[in-house]
């Protein structure tokens, strides 16, 4: 969810907002931890090693709970809400795709294949709830079909990750409306 965090700060420094206030303050580096955890993850993939995938999932509720930290020190509570909703529809949107889908989700892999992200292969070495989506997919507009070259997105998980969005683009937009710019 890099990419998230990164498009957070992005489109607040295009709209003029200090980014160094959310920097001085600790909580953004427990959440950069855990994005060095899903970075290493990826390079396991990158490399053929799959062992970790099994570890995303848990990984992916600690990463979403440690933004608890800024929604409080922040008072992000609106925010929080909204990216909940965001959350919850998300999900709902994945669970409907793999319900239509016989208990998996299929991906449809482009721009992973050309950066070695994925082979087809890896989906049986990988085992799980992901396969390769072909013409029998069922709701296809649900299922991973935004290949970003090292993660493939479903419109679920899009909205999930809208949550990080919203939380570290509000935290900063606080910030500097509260004048906490050192």
């Amino acid at each position: 969810m890099l990419e998230t965090l990164l498009l957070a700060i992005a489109v607040a420094k295009m709209k003029n907002y200090s980014i160094k206030p959310l920097f001085k303050s600790w909580p953004i580096y427990l959440i950069l931890a855990i994005e060095l955890v899903y970075l290493a993850i990826q390079i396991s993939i990158f490399r053929g090693y799959y062992g970790l995938i099994k570890y995303t999932d848990i990984l992916e509720t600690i990463y979403l709970s440690s933004y608890l930290t800024l929604i409080f020190k922040y008072k992000q509570y609106i925010g929080a809400i909204a990216g909940s909703a965001c959350v919850v529809m998300g999900s709902i949107l994945n669970h409907i795709a793999i319900a239509a889908n016989q208990g998996k989700m299929p991906g449809f892999p482009t721009l992973s294949y050309l950066t070695g992200y994925v082979t087809p292969e890896a989906f049986a070495k990988v085992g799980g709830i992901h396969v390769l989506g072909d013409d029998s997919t069922r709701l296809k507009f649900l299922t991973d079909i935004f290949d970003l070259g090292y993660a493939i997105l479903s419109v679920g998980d899009v909205l999930i990750r809208s949550f990080v969005f919203i939380i570290i683009f509000g935290s900063i937009k606080y910030l500097n409306r509260e004048n906490i710019i050192g």
